[in-house]
């Protein structure tokens, strides 16, 4: 893992689903990634170990992934562009899921903020639901 982060090349993602500490969303057992694929990336990989920089481990998060899938109006912020938007405290942030307790949400996010709409608070959510299936169009262009 290490190894491959530090690459110019990758990227960083995840296949993990939405779900939900309570209600219908939180059934099951699933993968602790669903809940902090991203946090464990800046608390783990860019904080504690060093393995990459803040600033490029955004960039993989962000531009570098939205550019390999061809979904070119986000990733990016700049006037045209889809505002998608996380604020994080880089001291705290850390994924808290486990394989045994996997329906925990990560520490150290304030607020996120997905098609301009803000969704968390101070770490709490809105009830906004702004969020769309994203895919690539023959444009390359994401579309609804």
């Amino acid at each position: 893992m290490r190894y491959a982060l530090r690459q110019p090349f990758v990227s960083i993602g995840s296949d993990g689903l939405a779900l939900a500490t309570d209600g219908p969303l939180s059934a099951g057992h699933p993968h602790p990634r669903s809940y902090g694929t991203f946090p464990r990336v800046l608390g783990r990989y860019v904080r504690e170990e060093h393995v990459l920089t803040l600033e490029e481990a955004i960039r993989k998060m962000t531009s570098a992934n939205a550019a390999k899938i061809g979904i070119l109006d986000r990733g990016i912020l700049r006037p045209g562009m889809m505002a998608d938007v996380t604020v994080f405290d880089a001291v705290t942030i850390i994924d808290n899921a486990t394989y045994e307790n996997p329906h925990q949400y990560a520490s150290g996010v304030e607020y996120v903020i997905v098609n301009g709409k803000v969704v968390l608070d101070h770490g709490q959510h809105t009830g906004a639901r702004p969020g769309i299936i994203l895919k690539r169009d023959d444009a390359g262009v994401a579309g609804k």
